[in-house]
């Protein structure tokens, strides 16, 4: 079963550098508290490590 991560902004992204704010993009994340489900991969999870400050995840089962 392929798994899926779900990932959700908790914090805003006002006063970090622009690198972080392109990352948060790039998951799909706009607003605060806004959910997405992405693939699990070693991509995505580099850029959920990289904000980690600012979201929160958890593993779900695609089946």
């Amino acid at each position: 079963m392929a798994t899926q991560l779900k990932v959700t902004k908790v914090r805003s992204d006002i006063g970090q550098n622009k690198r972080k704010r392109e990352t948060l993009r790039g998951l799909g994340l706009k607003h605060i508290n806004q959910t997405v489900n992405l693939q699990n991969t070693p991509e995505i999870l580099g850029m959920i490590r990289s904000v980690s400050h600012l979201v929160v995840w958890e593993e779900v089962d695609n089946g």
